[in-house]
This record gives structure tokens, sequence and C-alpha cells, in this order.
């Protein structure tokens, strides 16, 4: 049974009411999370904006929090909503990268390859840690949420091999990301089928491994990070079946949405950026018109 979407409280600020299959809210993430009713969802796919690496200009956004524990404490209250509106076989999949303390820098210079990281402040060195320790942000937000009643199923390794160069010369260069598979209970849906790869000698199947290899993808219309294709759809053919409902908290340029669609399932998505908002509203109308439900 799918969403109503005429239960959600919308305020002017909604982008575009693009179908009964799609969806686009513009707004904070937590305020209207909670105008849902809840086990709506079937799924949520989603990448928060990351602690201290980039500044998207916009008051009010989830990563600028000066003290990291501010960061994961606004991620669990969000994420706890999010659990809250999912059904009670749903899941989660969360993507998170990592990063360094800021070894006394209390600004970032502007990154000609990555314009949005240039930023007017720079996190202090979080307490506990040292100039140029790496974080561990991801691992600190999965407890975070497995102390708040999710269940921690699975990390996975999001391997870019066309990852960005570093100048570091007293490290590797970093070219992995994380993704955290968490459900609401012991039991859940999962379509192990769905997401099969070839076995080693390319005669038969074998389970979805922990590494996935997926290339980055720019977008032409993003000077920002986006979600490539290819790492959201094993995602949700795993995690729901056609005609569910999907859900991004953090939709950016849509990706999830596009995604979505494309493999016939609805989808909602929360944007706080007018930018961006606009931006996947131009990316997934076109989509619309093109598929049945």
């Amino acid at each position: 049974m799918g969403i109503d979407l005429s239960t959600l409280l919308v305020d002017k600020k909604t982008v575009n009411s693009l179908s009964n299959n799609f969806e686009i809210i513009l707004g904070d993430s937590l305020e209207n999370l909670e105008r849902f009713d809840s086990e709506q969802f079937q799924m949520c796919v989603t990448s928060p904006p990351y602690w201290g690496l980039r500044d998207y200009g916009i008051n009010g956004q989830v990563g600028a929090e000066f003290d990291i524990q501010d960061y994961i404490k606004n991620l669990v209250l969000i994420f706890r909503e999010v659990k809250r509106v999912l059904k009670t076989d749903g899941t989660l999949w969360l993507n998170i990268g990592d990063s360094y303390t800021s070894g006394g820098r209390t600004w970032r210079d502007a990154d000609k390859k990555n314009i949005a990281r240039a930023m007017s402040y720079r996190p202090p060195t979080p307490q506990g840690l040292k100039p140029k320790d790496l974080i561990g942000v991801p691992w600190k937000i999965a407890f975070a949420l497995q102390n708040d009643g999710w269940y921690l199923r699975s990390d996975i390794i999001w391997h870019k091999p066309n990852c960005q160069p570093e100048s570091v010369k007293d490290r590797p260069t970093q070219s992995h990301e994380y993704i955290f598979l968490l459900s609401k209970q012991e039991n859940y849906y999962y379509d192990c089928e769905a997401i099969k790869e070839k076995s080693t000698d390319g005669l038969g199947s074998r389970n979805k491994r922990t590494v996935w290899s997926v290339n980055t993808e720019p977008y032409k219309e993003a000077h920002f990070a986006v979600f490539p294709t290819k790492l959201i759809a094993p995602c949700i053919l795993a995690g729901s079946k056609e005609n569910s409902w999907i859900l991004d908290p953090f939709l950016g340029s849509g990706t999830v949405g596009e995604v979505s669609l494309k493999l016939n399932r609805k989808f909602v998505g929360i944007e706080l950026n007018p930018e961006y908002a606009k931006i996947a509203q131009n990316r997934i109308l076109p989509l619309v018109n093109n598929f049945t439900f």
C-alpha cells in the first residue's frame, strides 16, 4: 500500500508536486519528516553532508556544526524520524565519508577541482584527538545510530577507482567511503537475489560482497559531490520491491530520485538548499511521465 501524500503537511516552500509518484520538498529534513505518518516508506537511501568538508552556503545546513558531537546528535535525531516513517521491515542505507582534524587551521583554501570545498571556517580538533588524526566520522555515526536502536547489519566499502587525487605525502590517498546498512528490526526486507554478482569463474553467481567498485559520476549542473547511479541501484533493488516508496532526506542533485523512478519505485526527497532542489527537479521531471506505476 503506497504512501498517501495528501497526509503530508507541506508549506509554501514545496518545490513541486511532480505527480502521485514523486515529491520534492524544500525545507529542513527533521521538520518535514515529523509531518509524515509512521511506517510510510520501505527504505531510505541517503548521504548527508559530511562534517566540516563542504560549505553549501545556507543557514541550518547539517555538517557545519562547530562541534562534531552536535553533528552526530543532529543526525541521530533525523534518522530517528527516518526510523519512525519506515515500515517495520524497512532499511536505511547510509553513505558517509571520513575527514581529518584541521591541524590548527581555521579556514580552508579554495579548491579549483571542487569549488564547494572553499570554507570560511574550519572546526577545531575534536576533544581527545590530535592534529592530523583521522576522525572516524562514519563509525562514530554508525555506533550512535546503533545505540539509538538501529540494527547495524553491514558496512559496505564504496571503492572509487577514479578518486580525486590528493597532494598528501605522509599517508595513502583516500579512495573509499562507507555505506552502512541498518534496519529497524532483526528481520527485514532484503532481496539478495536481485543484486547477485558474477562468481570469480564467470560461470555462475554469488552473494554480493561488501566492496563495491564504482566510479564517481560528475553531474553538469552540480558543483558538489553527487551519488553515482550505479552505487544507488543495488541498494534500492535489495531494499525494496517495485512500486515501493523510497525516501531521501538529503536530496542533493536527486540521484536517488532518478534511480528510483528508473527502477519503477516511487520517491520522496527533502532538500534544504533551493538551488539543489531546483537541480533535482530539472533532472527528475523529464522522467516522471516516462514510467507507469
